[in-house]
């Protein structure tokens, strides 16, 4: 009886431990990817630039592993420019980051008039990292759901259109992933799905738009100030022309009158009507009295355009100083590595 009780505990024991193993196989299975990013993640010796940026973006802890995982640098030398030139960059203006090879790699801008600029696109390239996480299944339904939350967003934001319009040449699936990272680091409002999914790797989402709106507002009010003087400034120089050839007609006429009423006088047609020579001649005066407050007027409306056009050149030349900034074509050959 007692030998029956023993094999009996020695089968449930035996029987246990395989389906604990096989438990234990499945949740391994399932949870393969986080495995593997954990041990990335431990492996991986973070730059102090690295480190920065991260405590930057508030991230979860699987937002955290996932970014140390994907052994992310920061980088403001030409050696950027290689570790991203297998990507194919569709958009338009300056590559900042990239997600290759199952890494990030970002272009470091240290300018604080856009500072959070490296850190939003951070964000932006850890969310292709969790895209490329996705099974194709995952991959396909995220896609469906995505396409149709921007079938309503374009509605409410037409600037999300024409943001995404550099993305209309791609395959569906890549298109989302666009989408997928620009509705998480540039969109403010989003279904609450959406929140939920961008929760998983961030904190405080809404302080990362916070940035990107303070770095996006600071390209958008030079073009906004650029295109209120060049308007003012058409307008203005439009106005001046046709203001100086009337003053210029003003002036040939006035002179005209002047050189009559003194050949007049010199040949003594006011002898007998003196009066009437000084009426003429006062009135000539009134004249020039008012040609000159038209010539003070015009001056002083060419010196104000002229104005206008060394602010413009101002503007210009401070957008001209970020685009360099964000341009890694001019960026040194070397600098500090990052690996």
């Amino acid at each position: 009886m007692g030998t029956r009780l023993r094999r009996g505990a020695k089968r449930t024991i035996a029987f246990l431990l395989t389906t604990a193993v096989l438990v234990a196989g499945v949740i391994a299975f399932s949870f393969r990817q986080d495995i593997q990013d954990h041990f990335r993640a431990l492996g991986f010796d973070p730059s102090a630039r690295t480190i920065e940026v991260m405590d930057f973006l508030q991230l979860t802890d699987r937002g955290e592993r996932v970014f140390l995982a994907s052994r992310p640098t920061v980088d403001g030398s030409q050696l950027f420019n290689a570790q991203c030139s297998g990507v194919n960059h569709s958009e338009e203006g300056h590559v900042l980051g990239c997600y290759t090879g199952e890494r990030i790699h970002l272009f470091d801008v240290p300018d604080p008039r856009i500072g959070g600029i490296v850190e939003v696109t951070a964000a932006h390239e850890l969310l292709h990292a969790t895209f490329d996480r996705l099974s194709d299944g995952e991959r396909a339904a995220l896609t469906e759901r995505l396409m149709t939350a921007y079938d309503v967003l374009s509605l409410e934001h037409p600037e999300l259109v024409e943001r995404m319009s550099v993305y209309a040449h791609l395959s569906a699936t890549a298109f989302a992933n666009e989408l997928h990272s620009v509705l998480g680091t540039e969109v403010r409002d989003l279904p609450s799905w959406l929140e939920q999914r961008y929760g998983d790797w961030f904190k405080n989402r809404d302080a990362l738009i916070d940035h990107f709106e303070s770095f996006h507002a600071v390209f958008v009010e030079l073009e906004d100030q650029a295109k209120t003087l060049e308007t003012e400034m058409t307008a203005l120089r439009a106005d001046v022309e046709r203001r100086n050839a009337e003053y210029d007609a003003t002036v040939h006429q006035f002179n005209l009158d002047a050189a009559d009423l003194r050949r007049r006088n010199e040949n003594f047609e006011f002898s007998d009507n003196p009066a009437e020579f000084n009426r003429m001649r006062d009135e000539l005066a009134k004249r020039r009295a008012a040609i000159q407050s038209t010539l003070d007027g015009l001056q002083a409306d060419i010196d104000r355009y002229n104005a206008m056009r060394e602010e413009l050149q101002k503007l210009s030349q401070q957008s001209t100083e970020l685009q360099e900034k964000l341009n890694s074509e001019l960026a040194p050959v070397t600098s500090q590595p990052e690996e």
